[in-house]
């Protein structure tokens, strides 16, 4: 285990920077320094060097990631599993494909990856496995079994499951999507492994009844079908954007959408005026280039690290976290000689809105990590319950987002029924009205922050 972890230090973390910008090497890393390390150092291996090496752990162990961080990893993989339909069996093997015409294809080849473990495998299928979400659990038992077989078995200290686990858990979820016969298939194999096992025989008796019983519904072919979300009413449109990245040329060659350069009559911008894409007409929607400087983008970021706590949405009256949006976020107040505060003069001359708070939002600083995303959602409120409303200082008129990174792949931003997506384009702001000028929302502002595919992407 060390001389992995020393390996891993000397020629991988060393690297290129981009290292941790591939979710599977920051998935690893967060697995390894949540239970591995955990798993190593109250080993009976550890024995030889016990108090020394647990007493340096502890010291350690409140700054290491939690439970929480390594299941949200995990989440994050099957997220950009489904949205960029990736195939399991690549991303195991440290590549990111798709199916295209019956053959795997790259969507992206990274500067640095890694190869996934059968413990990995295990850990990530467990986590779908506890949600009751046999569709993906299926898919990484499946790989964590092969991996583990082999390897023949042996288990290493750092490792949280075995064989026989994987087994135990895919022979179920295999029952759970009705493939009665395989999960029969592989209780026998893991009862050959543990005869002793009570559980499991029953488990046997139980699948040989069934296909007696009721034989034509032994094997069920259409039994892994995706969970589906509450939330994600327009879910293929979503994808299809998401996966496209800004490439749709029957939007984007409409005659009446142009570049300039531009002041809106502002004396301040005369000078220096503003290159300015109208992405869109209706919802109106356009990206200003080179808004902010590589200092001012610094200053932003370093004033909201120490205060990025997980995301919430608006529940009824109240804000809570939600599986549909996956992200950290600080709020930054700014004086008028502050970056913030300059910013906000800037956003001012650009749009003529005044956003000084009370008028604007203090600055929101956005982080997402590994498949970080927000489903489709209105910035505006649509509920006359909303939070928004208890502010009493009215609805979100408009929308002034800034990229404050640039990421390899993913991440662009999907406006679902106007029909396209936005790259993230370092150092632009992208603008949109989120109501029409009677003050009702514009539908056509439904849009989402597609997950984070390669890269470390603020806004």
């Amino acid at each position: 285990f060390y001389a992995k972890v020393s390996d891993l230090h000397t020629e991988l973390y060393k690297g290129p920077g981009t290292a941790m910008a591939n979710p599977l090497v920051a998935f690893t890393l967060i697995k390894r320094l949540h239970s591995e390390w955990l798993n190593v150092v109250y080993s009976n291996e550890a024995l030889e060097n016990t108090q020394a090496l647990r007493s340096s752990y502890e010291e350690e162990e409140a700054d290491l990631p939690k439970l929480e961080d390594l299941q949200g990893a995990a989440k994050g993989l099957m997220r950009l599993q489904d949205v960029y339909s990736l195939q399991v069996a690549s991303l195991v093997r440290g590549r990111f494909q798709r199916v295209t015409n019956g053959k795997p294809t790259d969507i992206y080849l990274p500067a640095v990856s890694v190869p996934l473990s059968g413990d990995d495998c295990f850990l990530v299928g467990k986590v779908a496995y506890e949600q009751e979400d046999y569709y993906h659990s299926v898919q990484w038992l499946e790989e964590s079994v092969r991996l583990f077989r082999g390897a023949g078995g042996e288990w290493s200290p750092e490792n949280e499951g075995t064989l026989e686990d994987a087994l135990d858990h895919l022979a179920f979820s295999h029952f759970k999507t009705g493939n009665v016969s395989y999960a029969l298939s592989l209780s026998q194999e893991l009862l050959h492994r543990d005869p002793m096992n009570e559980r499991v025989l029953q488990n046997v008796e139980k699948y040989e009844k069934l296909l007696v019983t009721s034989p034509s519904k032994s094997v069920r072919r259409d039994g892994l079908r995706r969970p589906t979300s509450s939330h994600l009413r327009t879910r293929d449109t979503y994808e299809r954007l998401c996966q496209t990245q800004g490439s749709q040329p029957a939007h984007f060659e409409n005659p009446r959408l142009f570049c300039d350069y531009f002041t809106n009559g502002n004396p301040g911008l005369l000078l220096l005026p503003v290159r300015r894409e109208v992405l869109s007409l209706q919802p109106y929607v356009v990206l200003y280039h080179n808004f902010i400087s590589d200092t001012e983008t610094e200053d932003i970021k370093g004033l909201a690290q120490p205060g990025l706590k997980r995301s919430v949405v608006a529940a009824g009256e109240k804000q809570a976290t939600a599986e549909y949006r996956i992200s950290k976020s600080a709020w930054l107040k700014g004086s008028a000689q502050s970056t913030v505060g300059k910013l906000d003069q800037k956003i001012s001359m650009l749009t003529g809105l005044n956003v000084k708070h009370p008028y604007g939002e203090y600055l929101q600083v956005v982080n997402y990590g590994i498949g970080g995303h927000y489903e489709p959602h209105f910035d505006h409120a649509t509920s006359p319950s909303s939070p928004v409303f208890k502010l009493k200082t009215g609805n979100r008129v408009a929308t002034f987002m800034i990229y404050l990174s640039s990421v390899e792949a993913g991440g662009s931003t999907a406006f679902i029924y106007a029909n396209f997506s936005v790259p993230v384009v370092e150092k632009a702001a992208i603008f949109w009205w989120n109501l029409h000028r009677n003050g009702q929302g514009d539908v056509d502002t439904l849009h989402a922050g597609c997950p984070v595919l390669i890269g470390d992407k603020w806004g």
